[in-house]
């Protein structure tokens, strides 16, 4: 089977997510790093494993993430959870009940909403920081 996993494309949603503007991340990469390069580094397919590690640290999102996530899977994952919930929600007999999943999606869409709103509040304090510096 080919590799569907674009890396480039997985830091690109991530950094969205987040709300960090391209020149956010390539300020928070270092001085060798301007917009138009991490422009460039979202259109590779796949991004060295050094450079994954420094993004991963920057954005607080581990690196596996990067590598791993296929947005057609998480898709089919978060339809079939869906799928199987409302399903198990038909039954009047618990013990019919059978969940796949060992984790509550919902809590975890949560948990990755709370760690955004987050790094949204540190990046606002950097920037404040930075305006307060000049």
């Amino acid at each position: 089977m080919e590799q569907k996993v674009h890396q480039g494309r997985n830091v690109k949603r991530f950094r969205e997510m987040l709300g960090i503007k391209q020149e956010a991340l390539a300020f928070d990469l270092g001085e060798e790093w301007n917009q138009k390069k991490i422009s460039l580094l979202e259109q590779k397919e796949v991004v060295e494993e050094s450079l994954l590690q420094k993004i991963s640290e920057v954005l607080k999102i581990p690196v596996e993430a990067f590598q791993n996530f296929d947005e057609e899977q998480a898709i089919n994952i978060i339809a079939n959870t869906f799928h199987d919930s409302a399903v198990a929600n038909t039954f009047k007999d618990e013990s019919q009940v059978n969940f796949n999943c060992s984790f509550n999606p919902l809590d975890k869409m949560v948990e990755l909403y709370e760690r955004m709103l987050q790094q949204q509040r540190e990046m606002i304090e950097k920037l404040e920081q930075l305006l307060q510096n000049k």
